[in-house]
């Protein structure tokens, strides 16, 4: 099995968010997840969906604030081991070249 997911983690401020999405990210390291940061969110992956959850959810209770939102959407694919990298894979595949501009 492999889990993913989408997670994104903010205060609701009006100032910079770096330093509390640095929190936020720096408590995945006690999950057992992969994950990759990008500018709208970072990405996880793990063996099962309860661990993607359990992530989730510590890195929104990194965020000290007084108003936290945090979206998560998460593909369980409950019958394939395939990383989330193979998707990235089949669609560069079709395109026949990298899914990205340069």
């Amino acid at each position: 099995m492999t889990a993913m997911g989408f997670l994104s983690v903010a205060p609701v401020t009006e100032s910079s968010m770096a330093a509390d999405v640095a929190d936020a990210v720096a408590a995945l390291e006690d999950y057992d997840v992969r994950y990759e940061t990008t500018p709208m969110g970072t990405l996880l992956e793990a063996e099962d969906a309860a661990e993607v959850f359990a992530a989730a959810r510590a890195a929104h209770e990194a965020v000290d604030a007084d108003r936290v939102s945090t979206f998560l959407k998460v593909d369980d694919k409950r019958t394939s081991a395939a990383p989330m990298a193979a998707k990235v894979d089949a669609v560069e595949a079709e395109l026949g070249r990298p899914a990205r501009s340069e």
